[in-house]
């Protein structure tokens, strides 16, 4: 099946569901969802999260449950 954009509001809904933490990689201005056990990434706020995407232009796709950010 082909990954499909999905909306950031049904992709918090997803990530809430599994866990999920919006992260950021330390350093860098890269984020991804974690459950916040990696020490390289830093747990940000959802609103810092969605503002990235944003400014980064980026969107999230989702496939049978998987999420994955990428360039619009």
């Amino acid at each position: 099946m082909a990954m499909e954009p999905i909306s950031v509001d049904k992709a918090i809904e997803v990530a809430k569901r599994k866990n999920l933490k919006p992260g950021r990689v330390k350093g860098t201005k890269g984020v991804q969802f974690t459950k916040g056990r990696n020490p390289r990434l830093e747990t940000i706020d959802w609103d810092e999260f969605k503002k990235t995407l944003v400014s980064r232009r980026l969107q999230i796709y989702e496939s049978n449950g998987w999420m994955k950010i990428m360039k619009k």
